[in-house]
């Protein structure tokens, strides 16, 4: 459609209206264009916008989920096999008995703004990790026996280790990589600008990013492998969840992750299937209600054993999650060998919980219907991001249900960069939340007492035999040995209920059907791969 509007002809108050007129059309046309009608423009959702999109200091679901697209590392994992397999480097070679590992890399690879990725960005890249005034405690730890990395030459690096580790091919060729060029100028590395318009090599780079409402990504035209069909990636920011679902059954998100309601009720239409594929599968993740430990309430372990008999876990599945997923007793993927489902969890027991509160010195002296210690009432606050449908109406649940038992729980929701801030800086007492794991399941960075201070270990849980398990395990390279040491520590964290574990619970994921060649992997969905459907 052409529209002349020629300013001449026309005066007074037939401008205004063609003004108005004008002005609905450019803004029809660019709704349409964000309503997810381009074909070759992909339009997913994002719960929460990532704090940055730099892959060294981010610990964050959402980044990562933007950024694998941007950025790549030496190595990668097959998306079925999970075996690594080379990215950015074309060979390795492991020398003296594991402990040094020499990375050849490939020739020609661009950064997409044109200037070649070569040893002096992996170089670069690890010292950074390795900077204690950078940010990233959460991925320090996997490098602390990673004693250098030097240039060879100008396509060649090597790593050089104290001692063994399991993880080491691993966690050296998947180690994040940013361009020295970009970052090398002086400014703070942990507020760099260029956090926010990352510069990588992988096959889409970064457009832009309008605050609080889209992260865009558009094809990255000096990638050196195969071309996707897809020209632009539009991460949509849309944190109420039934809002979110509004707009993706009118075609403006492509793909979206739906809660168990959605998925079991509110998807269960014939016009919704027929648009949309309905997409279930597990990945390495599990959701908690964690105790911190420096709180005096959540010292005792026979009270944070109490906390778990007062949650209904089997009731709560069916009835805020449909059945959607399964109780687990511990820290690992529950399909991982390293799981131990020889240990059931702690049954839904609340005469046993108020015993255990009494043994522990908790009783109602005031009779005021709650517990109190030491003139101390047990009370406090459970925190959890806002809009998380899942967390609020657990959080109902938990007040109703331990109330009875005498304990008064107060309900606090944070925008999620806040929320996480109140995580990584221990400003918090109890919180519902959840991990999203590794495939190789080192539980260094969750549960060693030296990641209490700044590291993910945000509950404070301490324990001198889980330390040496955990240090023994990662120096164990058998398997079977090594998957004994993590059984007998998921035993120590059963005992101790640091959390009250929730449920693993399946991936619920909508995908438009204008794509063609949507693919289930191990690892879940690959856009890389993906048709867009030829018009009829």
């Amino acid at each position: 459609m052409i529209i002349d509007i020629s300013w001449k002809r026309v005066k007074g108050v037939q401008r205004v209206i063609f003004a108005v007129i004008a002005g609905f059309m450019f803004f029809f046309f660019a709704c349409m264009k964000e309503s997810g009608r381009d074909p070759h423009t992909l339009y997913v959702h994002l719960a929460a916008e990532p704090g940055t999109l730099n892959p060294i200091t981010s610990t964050e679901a959402v980044a990562g989920a933007v950024t694998k697209y941007i950025y790549e590392s030496l190595l990668e994992r097959d998306y079925d096999t999970l075996e690594l397999k080379p990215q950015l480097a074309e060979r390795y070679e492991i020398r003296a008995g594991g402990l040094v590992y020499r990375f050849f890399l490939k020739k020609g690879v661009l950064w997409n703004d044109g200037v070649e990725f070569t040893a002096d960005d992996v170089v670069y890249s690890f010292e950074r990790i390795k900077d204690p005034k950078v940010a990233g405690a959460a991925i320090k730890v996997y490098y602390l026996d990673v004693v250098s990395c030097r240039k060879i030459d100008r396509y060649t690096v090597e790593f050089t280790c104290r001692r063994p580790y399991f993880m080491q091919r691993e966690l050296l060729g998947e180690m994040p990589i940013v361009p020295r060029h970009v970052y090398d100028d002086g400014k703070d590395f942990n507020t760099h600008p260029m956090n926010r318009q990352p510069v990588g090599t992988g096959p889409f780079a970064f457009e832009r990013w309008d605050t609080r409402k889209r992260i865009l990504l558009k094809r990255n035209e000096r990638y050196r492998g195969e071309k996707t069909e897809l020209k632009r990636i539009v991460y949509r920011v849309v944190p109420d969840p039934h809002v979110a679902f509004m707009k993706l059954k009118k075609n403006e998100l492509d793909v979206m992750s739906l809660s168990p309601l959605q998925w079991s009720r509110m998807s269960s239409t014939q016009k919704f299937e027929h648009d949309f594929y309905k997409l279930k599968y597990y990945l390495p993740y599990y959701n908690y209600i964690g105790w911190n430990a420096e709180n005096p309430l959540f010292i005792d372990r026979r009270v944070r054993l109490a906390l778990t008999h007062l949650v209904n876990r089997k009731a709560i599945l069916d009835k805020l999650l449909f059945g959607l997923g399964e109780i687990v007793n511990g820290t690992f993927f529950i399909y991982s060998k390293n799981y131990s489902s020889d240990i059931a969890p702690w049954p839904y027991d609340p005469a046993k919980a108020k015993e255990l509160l009494k043994e522990a010195g908790w009783a109602d002296s005031d009779n005021d219907g709650i517990l109190d210690k030491d003139g101390k009432k047990f009370s406090f606050k459970l925190v959890y991001p806002v809009n998380s449908e899942y967390s609020e109406k657990l959080a109902i649940i938990l007040k109703e249900d331990f109330a009875k038992a005498g304990i008064e729980i107060q309900i606090e929701r944070y925008e999620w960069a806040v929320f996480v801030q109140k995580l990584n800086n221990r400003d918090f007492e109890a919180t519902s939340v959840g991990w999203s794991l590794g495939y190789s399941g080192d539980p260094y960075q969750l549960w060693h007492s030296s990641q209490i201070k700044d590291g993910s270990n945000f509950c404070a849980f301490k324990n001198a035999e889980a330390d040496r398990i955990i240090e023994m395990a990662r120096l164990e390279l058998d398997e079977k040995n090594r998957v004994k040491l993590y059984h007998r520590f998921n035993h120590i964290l059963h005992y101790e209920q640091p959390y009250t574990f929730m449920f693993c619970n399946p991936a619920l994921v909508a995908v438009s059907r204008r794509f063609d060649n949507v693919k289930v992997h191990t690892m879940g969905l690959n856009y890389i791969e993906w048709k867009v459907k030829k018009a009829p």
